[in-house]
């Protein structure tokens, strides 16, 4: 026999996933958000005066309580070989004379669009939370490193003079971006259906408009104006969408993070736990960033499921079911990683260890190279042809590095060709780094002042 754990097969089960996002996606859980759309429509269409208030009531209650066993709804499919059959005469075998009311009028889908609506709203609600978390510490950061100098990089090499905030701001923005988005799409994904076999309500009569409405208002969900017997696929391939655009962004950062802790740039590391945390098993100095690889691990499997969803908008007619398996992988997988990844990414943020002494030194190792654009643009000012001037500079920029005999400053003050525009010590001035951090530094401050308020 297992011992408990053993046959878990997923690593959702046991790896990865916040106790607390798990929860939403549990069978029980699933089984109770369908059972809530049952109750809802139960209300409604008494309310509608399609059967007695009393028989709504009784249903109502069989639906609450864990009263319907996922273990009896379980034998029931098996016995059905459909899950909304076997809830729905599960539910009435709780309901006595009532259960005859049971489903009345609807669709599997009526319940399971609906119960999906359900689903996207606790996601979207669960996933606004921890960008929540996440936002507020890449703002310290920001704020704290708003003036901490280092060089930037492009194509891997040194560029110019900036601040760690500044690059931190960048990321703070983007993941505000997503949260915008995010709010701006839960209308659209966090809807259901009542509207029967294709879409029309004809099986509820005259009272079709007042028993969606009712129950859809009950649950707090907006509607599919013109469904199908589905909710239209769009909606939750742009939620899909939306959840590889976050997870590419976690990606960047946690990419920045692995880069930047490169033993050759060391600018930056991950929170290592130094009493118990072991970075290799043979390897015994490697202190390796985990946390931000997994990160990027995961968000390459995440960024391949909204293929998946943009596959299931193409239907059949008003429905087939080659959507429905693939489903049921879709939103637990993509909710519960993005949710981790967002954990993740706020603990190393939270924890970072910066260098500056380190950021220092390696903003020193082009020997004042990373101001050149700063010397080139002076030039053009006092008169020498800006293609010209970039050419000077292209010349004594050759060669510069930590081994080279004389930095910039140097090679310039002795050009005869910068000595006709410049001094020595206007040279040295120009080449001050200072002034470009100086003007990281205040774009930073100015940036963040500004989202002092949108950060909750």
């Amino acid at each position: 026999m297992s011992a408990p754990g053993e046959d878990l097969v997923c690593p959702l089960d046991f790896r990865y996933g916040r106790a607390e996002a798990r929860a939403l996606f549990t069978r029980r859980a699933r089984l109770d958000r369908w059972l809530s759309v049952e109750a809802a429509l139960a209300e409604a269409s008494a309310e509608a005066g399609l059967f007695p208030g009393s028989a709504a009531r009784t249903i109502r209650r069989a639906a609450e309580g864990g009263r319907v066993r996922v273990a009896r709804v379980d034998a029931l499919e098996r016995e059905t070989r459909h899950d909304i059959m076997a809830l729905t005469r599960a539910l009435a075998e709780r309901c006595g004379p009532a259960g005859r009311w049971v489903h009345f009028g609807a669709t599997s889908n009526d319940i399971l669009d609906t119960a999906l609506g359900l689903e996207l709203k606790a996601s979207a609600g669960l996933l606004r939370s921890s960008l929540s978390r996440l936002v507020p510490a890449l703002f310290r950061q920001a704020w704290e490193h708003r003036g901490t100098a280092m060089v930037a990089r492009t194509h891997g090499q040194q560029a110019v003079p900036f601040t760690f905030g500044y690059k931190l701001t960048g990321f703070l923005m983007e993941f505000l971006r997503h949260r915008d988005r995010l709010d701006q799409m839960r209308p659209r994904i966090e809807v259901g259906k009542v509207a029967g076999a294709v879409g029309t309500g004809a099986g509820f009569g005259d009272r079709a408009e007042a028993i969606e409405s009712g129950t859809l208002k009950r649950l707090g969900l907006g509607r599919e104006e013109a469904p199908t017997q589905l909710v239209g696929r769009d909606r939750l391939a742009e939620f899909l969408a939306w959840t590889a655009l976050a997870a590419s962004s976690c990606d960047r950062l946690a990419t920045e993070v692995r880069n930047l802790q490169r033993t050759e740039i060391g600018e930056v590391r991950e929170p290592f736990e130094e009493s118990s945390q072991v970075g290799s098993s043979t390897m015994a100095q490697k202190r390796n960033p985990v946390n931000a690889e997994n990160v990027s691990s995961l968000a390459r499997f995440l960024r391949s499921l909204p293929g998946v969803a943009l596959e299931n908008m193409v239907q059949w007619h008003e429905r087939d079911l080659a959507n429905s398996a693939n489903e049921r992988f879709l939103v637990p997988h993509a909710v519960l990683l993005l949710d981790d990844m967002l954990g993740r990414l706020t603990r190393i943020v939270e924890g970072l260890q910066v260098d500056r002494d380190r950021m220092r030194q390696n903003l020193a190792r082009g020997q004042g190279s990373t101001m050149a654009e700063a010397l080139m643009l002076a030039l053009t000012e006092r008169g020498l042809p800006r293609a010209s001037a970039h050419e000077l500079l292209r010349g004594l920029t050759r060669g510069l590095g930590p081994e080279a005999v004389a930095p910039l400053a140097r090679r310039a003050a002795r050009d005869p060709h910068v000595r006709r525009y410049f001094s020595p010590a206007e040279v040295k001035r120009v080449l001050d780094p200072g002034r470009y951090v100086e003007a990281s530094r205040e774009k930073t401050e100015r940036l963040l002042s500004g989202l002092r308020g949108s950060l909750d």
